[in-house]
């Protein structure tokens, strides 16, 4: 599996996009591990620290109802 951000050529992953950020987030609300999403793990380091900062700012749920 090609990683999406390497196959896109995009360098940093924002948290204001909230779109993009919830194709890699489960129906109750964790972050999809990398071996099911196939993101290489630099960027799912990126990945995993916009989410966090999405939440923390109250872009995106933390819990699903």
């Amino acid at each position: 599996m090609d990683c999406y951000f390497c196959r896109h050529n995009i360098q940093e992953i924002d948290f204001n996009n909230t779109e993009m950020l919830r194709h890699f987030i489960s129906g109750l609300g964790k972050i999809k591990p990398k071996k099911r999403t196939g993101i290489c793990a630099k960027h799912q380091r990126k990945l995993s620290k916009a989410i966090k900062r999405a939440r923390h700012l109250g872009l995106l749920s933390s819990t699903k109802k």
